[in-house]
């Protein structure tokens, strides 16, 4: 398995679950359920793939879909949906989505360097796939984008299709300074959230 397409399935996992947590609080059917885990995980790489001009993955291949049916089907095993109150404010919730907006925006930063972006295409690809699923989740659900009102989300997604854009440049575009990313971009993503962090209003 490529590197991108380990770094995307570990995205989709946890983007399934989060999707999932967010559909059982809103008391969604399971069709509900399922649509918001699909949009959630799949949602951002379906606006990158019609961006950059290519076949869309999940509709071409069959893995991201059965990633999002079996992280549901052990979601509800495992009882995942019974307590669900405060759930953004959950660890399970915050972690889950931590690791899925930056495995997102750093696949979403490999495909428009492999499509000769420049810098600031690199960097919206990696936005748009790193926030894009979350977007049209709650678009789904009638919300406020969480993006626009949870501690740096947008940003460090920018960061991070940033940061990749400058490691691919130095020759640093390996496994080991990609997991060195996927590790940054969790951390300050824990941290901004916890601490509050956010860009200074107007």
């Amino acid at each position: 398995m490529s590197l991108i397409l380990f770094v995307e399935y570990v995205g989709i996992a946890s983007a399934a679950l989060s999707g999932f947590l967010f559909a059982v609080k809103r008391e969604c059917d399971w069709l509900g359920v399922f649509l918001s885990a699909f949009l959630t995980a799949l949602g951002g790489g379906i606006v990158r793939d019609m961006l950059v001009g290519r076949a869309v993955y999940s509709f071409t291949h069959y893995m991201p879909v059965s990633v999002v049916i079996f992280m549901l089907v052990v979601s509800r095993i495992t009882n995942l949906h019974i307590k669900r109150d405060g759930l953004e404010k959950k660890f399970v919730f915050i972690f889950a989505d931590a690791i899925d907006v930056i495995c997102f925006s750093i696949v979403g930063a490999m495909v428009a360097i492999e499509y000769s972006y420049n810098i600031f295409g690199v960097m919206m690809i990696a936005f748009f796939n790193g926030v894009g699923g979350g977007i049209l989740r709650d678009i789904l659900l009638n919300e406020v984008p969480w993006f626009l009102r949870t501690g740096l989300y947008g940003t460090i997604s920018l960061g991070v299709g940033l940061a990749y854009f400058i490691l691919y440049h130095l020759g640093l575009s390996n496994i080991f300074f990609t997991m060195l990313l996927l590790a940054a971009g969790i951390t300050v993503r824990m941290f901004a959230f916890y601490r509050g962090w956010k860009l200074p209003d107007l």
